[in-house]
């Protein structure tokens, strides 16, 4: 369930008229990005590896947006998403990198090579071709990146992950100084964000897991879906090659 959108948020309607590609949005923080895109007037594609999970987003979303299946490490998939963009929209405004795996939990130096392949093809260099596609395909505004907390340091148990992570962030000052001034590119890195998702982090423990941050809580995806929406939009017009820690203040914790 996703969460209701803040009071007074109706009137605004900073996406009026654009048109968003969301990767990895059927379900949790994509598709909490892109309920926030719809409600502020804007118009989505999002995609999802199960066509029924992505029916169910749309239902949820409605007539402003559509769901196209696929892999977000399958070049034909990213060909069909932007075709449908080209010929049933004629633009494209914004490009949000979301869609991201995490197979493998333990230490570092237990992870096969064959599962840090694939984070590595899935997390970074899908982003990376979504984005070099969207560009070819006339993107005009801006690019966020889902990163994530474990690329800003060390995160046990989920290492590789946080090695992909970090790979986002540095990607993401690369994209933003290449693609400038034209298209400004950015980065989210939310800590744990109560979705399917990030269950293993907290299932059963969600008390103990809340205690790490200072503002006492676990974050929702509509605390990573307003910052995505502002970095997005022309509020951040002058802001680029940047990632944004989402993280509750735990980057404020004293070390005494």
């Amino acid at each position: 369930m996703q969460s209701s959108p803040k009071p007074g948020l109706e009137t605004v309607r900073r996406f009026e008229g654009t048109v968003s590609v969301i990767t990895g949005a059927s379900r949790g923080i994509g598709l909490a990005i892109a309920q926030r895109l719809v409600d502020e007037g804007g118009s989505v594609v999002i995609t999802g590896r199960k066509q029924d999970s992505l029916d169910a987003a749309v239902a949820q979303l409605g007539d402003a947006a559509v769901g196209i299946a696929g892999r977000a490490d399958d070049a034909e998939h990213r060909a069909d998403v932007f075709a449908h963009v080209t010929q049933n929209h004629g633009r494209l405004d914004h490009l949000v990198n979301n869609a991201g795996i995490n197979p493998v939990y333990g230490p570092i130096v237990d992870v096969d090579a064959a599962a840090a392949r694939k984070i590595l093809e899935v997390n970074v260099i899908a982003g990376l071709e979504w984005t070099r596609a969207a560009v070819t395909g006339g993107l005009s505004k801006s690019v966020v990146n889902l990163a994530s907390v474990a690329g800003l340091g060390a995160s046990p148990g989920i290492a590789f992950y946080g090695i992909s992570k970090a790979a986002v962030i540095n990607m993401t000052m690369q994209l933003a100084f290449e693609l400038a001034p034209a298209i400004r590119v950015n980065a989210v890195a939310p800590a744990v964000i109560k979705t399917d998702f990030a269950r293993a982090l907290y299932e059963g423990r969600e008390a103990e897991a809340s205690a790490a941050y200072p503002l006492a809580r676990l974050g929702e995806t509509a605390d990573v879906a307003g910052p995505v929406a502002f970095l997005l939009s022309d509020d951040a017009a002058w802001i680029t090659g940047h990632t944004l820690p989402i993280d509750g203040g735990a980057g404020i914790r004293p070390f005494l």
